[in-house]
């Protein structure tokens, strides 16, 4: 047991020392460009499925509410959530259309699209890719492995170079976490009154 504890952490320090080493200004331009589109009247979507469902409603509540800093709402919302929607759209129409459909009802040219996949083929998250770029929104994938099918229809796109699943979703939240902090910080210094 102490052997597969060892080597479980020592495999998430040697992605999260890549991530340090390749990925920073990838962080740093996602986190600016989700900033400039909500500061144009833009929202954030965002979708995912089992673990990055979690993530897609936890990124939303740290945007809507706050992350570490006291400061006016930021819009975002997850895809992932309206179990009358999702459900309608499943038995209507299929599983795949789940985020789709709701980003023709929802999205406007100056929105966001964030799709989360560790494989990056979720068939799902491709189409919610097309709708919204279909919308003209920006797409910005986080994803896995070799990025999948996500990396031509994103924008933007943060790959984890790892083949495990857990630690592609630990490397995730560590980002999105800093994305949350990156914007947040942003909108705080833009939002002080002049002089101060």
């Amino acid at each position: 047991m102490r052997s597969s504890i060892t080597n479980y952490i020592k495999e998430h320090q040697r992605v999260t020392e890549i991530v340090l080493s390749t990925l920073t200004d990838s962080i740093s331009d996602v986190a600016k460009i989700i900033y400039k589109q909500i500061s144009h009247g833009g929202k954030l979507m965002i979708c995912g499925n089992g673990g990055s469902a979690s993530d897609a409603q936890h990124i939303a509540a740290e945007f809507v509410n706050r992350f570490r800093r006291e400061r006016s709402p930021l819009p975002a919302i997850s895809l992932t959530t309206d179990t009358s929607v999702i459900t309608s759209i499943s038995n209507d129409y299929s599983f795949d259309k789940i985020f789709s459909k709701q980003i023709e009802a929802l999205a406007n040219p100056n929105d966001i699209l964030l799709a989360i996949s560790t494989s990056g083929t979720s068939p799902n998250i491709t189409q919610a890719l097309i709708a919204a770029k279909e919308k003209q929104c920006v797409t910005i994938s986080l994803t896995g492995k070799t990025g999948g099918d996500m990396l031509a229809l994103s924008d933007m796109a943060i790959v984890i170079p790892s083949d495990s699943t857990p630690i592609i979703q630990e490397m995730h939240l560590m980002i999105e976490h800093l994305i949350c902090d990156l914007v947040e910080q942003m909108h705080v210094c833009h939002s002080k009154p002049a002089g101060t």
